[in-house]
Order: structure tokens, then C-alpha cells, then sequence
């Protein structure tokens, strides 16, 4: 199952639990954790009373009372003071601890505040790659669907020293109209351009500069799904361990495995190239097999092509820079 980042009240979100980040006595405070109470109502500081306090990187579990969700994960993240005094190791250990209660709850979904980011003082995109991580790895292992529930847009931005990199290359390489990448074949139809490339055809074809689409004609007989099932074959790859790694639900494999025509969405599509660890070239190849391209007049593109080029297919990594530029993310 995927994790998700989103931009919501943690205390509106209808799923199986949500974790609180309280401090140490659990009888509510500022910030998420008397949101959470608030919302709750009386009930759960009742419940609470009777836990006996929390430790900084355990977590406990109470009632949902008056939320959507039916429970909820306290713990207590660390107050961050230079980096150097644990605080990593505990805010881990408050992920890890809560996940480990909703797996043994059986719980189906999660959704997490960005925890000892607010008053507790934690750089927020610090917090958010700590989250990620751990998150991610559990994911690996565990079906689970998780949130990371941004309330305030400004956590995140463009203008953050993480993403001062990304910003120049989308400003060095964003332009206002993508020249079409045109392919060889003179004589070729509009409509045998379409089955080729799973797309529209323009309204004309020029030689010039075309090159390429013999060697693709070639290869028309083979889907998206067909390609991608060949890949994971070829990376040496189970199918578990690819949409895992592409932040795909399960459900959604089964289509693509199931329907040999089966058209996914962009991001999708670019995904399973990340979870592949395909080249750029190789990136494009499966895209048009889904009627897609990458463009410079995209901005979404931009970013996946950085990621691409240097290297990087982390994709909780990538869909953070992409949260962060207001775009489309990742599998989810």
C-alpha cells in the first residue's frame, strides 16, 4: 500500500487511526496534539489520564471518540536542540512505534502529523525526510496505507535550501512550448503514427530532425503492461517488490498485470520507472508505451528528469520536491 502526502486537518481525516503528537502526560496541549483533543471531546483526556504518561519515542494507543478516525496513536516526538542529542534516533522511533501498534492493531490506514515540527522546533524538511524513510521501509515489508498530513502549505517550499538546486534547474530548462520530438518515416499516416505511439498524431509530419520511430514501429506489439512485466524481469525484480518500491497499491498492479492494454496515469506510468531504475532515455521509452512524453514546457517533467540525471530514485524523496513545487506525486 502507498503513503500519501496530503494537505489537510489531521483532525478530518476518515481513516483507521491518527497519531497525536503529545507530549509527555498525554492530557492534551497546543499545536496538533489540542487539535486532536478538542476534537476528540472529553473522552479521550479521560482515557488518557488512566495511560500514565508517555515517554519521548514510545507511543500509546486510545479511542477515537469524536474523530472520523477510530483511534488514535499518541507519541512523543523529541525537542529538537542542535541534531546532535538523539533527537533523530527518537523522532525514528516514534514512526516506527506507532506503525508497529497499528500493524498489531490490524489497522488498514494511518495518517501522521509531521511530528516535533511545530513548538518542538525540528527543521520541518528534516522531519519530513525522517518520516519518509522509516515509513518507507515499512511499507516495504507491511500492506498499510499512510498519510503525512501537511496543514500549513509554508512547511514546504520551493524556496527551502533542499530545493534551492531543483528551482535553477527548472528555471534553466523551462520553456514556454515543447518542440515536438519528431520521429522518421516520410510516408507514414496519421493513423499508423497514433498506433505506434498511443497518442494523437500532429496535424502534419516533417523529415527533419525526425529519427527513431522505424526502430519503434518495431516494438508496436508490445504494451505498457507487456513491457513493464518485461522489465521487472529483467531488473531481476518480484512484483511485489516493484510496485512496493513504486509506491503503487497492490490492487492497481493487479489491473496492469491482468489487462494487457491497461493505460495508466502519468505519474504511474513514471513510477514504475522510478522503482525500475530506468535511464532517462529508457524513462521516455515505457512513457510513450502509455501515450505519454516528457516535456520542458512541464514543470512536473522537469523535476522527474533532475531526479533522473543525477542519479536519484528514491521516490518519497522525489514526491517530497514535488510537494514542494505544488505538483502531481508519485504512485499515490
Amino acid at each position: 500500500m502507498p503513503l500519501k502526502i496530503v494537505r489537510n486537518d489531521i483532525t478530518k481525516m476518515a481513516v483507521d487511526a491518527i497519531v497525536n503528537a503529545a507530549n509527555e502526560s498525554l492530557l492534551g496541549g497546543g499545536g496538533v496534539d489540542g487539535a486532536i483533543h478538542r476534537a476528540a471531546g472529553a473522552g479521550l483526556l479521560a482515557e488518557c489520564r488512566t495511560l500514565g504518561g508517555c515517554k519521548t519515542g514510545e507511543a500509546k494507543l486510545t479511542g477515537g471518540y469524536g474523530l472520523p478516525a477510530r483511534y488514535v496513536i499518541h507519541t512523543v516526538g523529541p525537542v529538537y536542540v542542535d541534531g546532535r542529542h538523539g533527537e533523530r534516533a527518537l523522532l525514528e522511533s516514534c514512526y516506527r512505534k506507532s506503525l508497529a501498534i497499528a500493524l498489531e492493531k490490524g489497522l488498514e490506514s494511518v495518517a501522521f502529523p509531521l511530528i516535533s515540527s511545530g513548538a518542538y522546533g525540528y527543521p520541518k524538511e528534516q522531519a519530513l525526510r525522517v518520516a519518509t524513510r522509516v515509513i518507507g521501509d515499512f511499507l516495504l515489508e507491511n500492506d498499510m496505507t499512510v498519510y503525512i498530513v501537511i496543514f500549513d502549505k509554508s512547511v514546504l517550499s520551493p524556496k527551502a535550501k533542499p530545493y534551492s538546486d531543483i528551482k535553477k534547474y527548472i528555471d534553466g530548462n523551462l520553456v514556454g512550448v515543447s518542440p515536438l520530438r519528431r520521429l522518421s518515416l516520410p510516408a507514414l499516416s496519421k493513423r499508423c503514427f497514433e498506433d505506434a505511439m498511443g497518442a494523437a498524431a500532429p496535424t502534419e509530419l516533417t523529415e527533419d530532425g525526425m529519427e527513431g520511430l522505424g526502430d519503434r514501429l518495431k516494438c508496436i506489439d508490445e504494451s505498457f503492461s507487456q513491457m513493464l512485466l518485461r522489465k521487472i524481469d529483467e531488473k531481476g525484480m518480484t512484483d511485489a517488490g516493484c510496485y512496493k518500491k513504486a509506491n503503487i497499491d497492490r490492487k492497481l498492479f493487479s489491473k496492469i498485470r491482468s489487462d494487457i492494454h491497461y493505460r495508466p496515469s502519468k505519474p504511474t506510468a513514471i513510477a514504475f520507472a522510478i522503482a525500475l531504475e530506468l535511464s532517462l532515455d529508457e524513462t521516455e521509452e515505457l512513457l510513450r508505451k502509455a501515450g505519454f512524453a516528457l516535456s520542458h514546457s512541464n514543470k512536473f517533467d522537469i523535476i522527474i528528469e533532475y531526479f533522473i540525471t543525477k542519479g536519484c530514485y528514491n521516490i518519497y524523496e522525489i514526491n517530497e520536491a514535488l510537494f514542494a513545487f505544488d505538483q502531481s506525486l508519485l504512485g499515490a
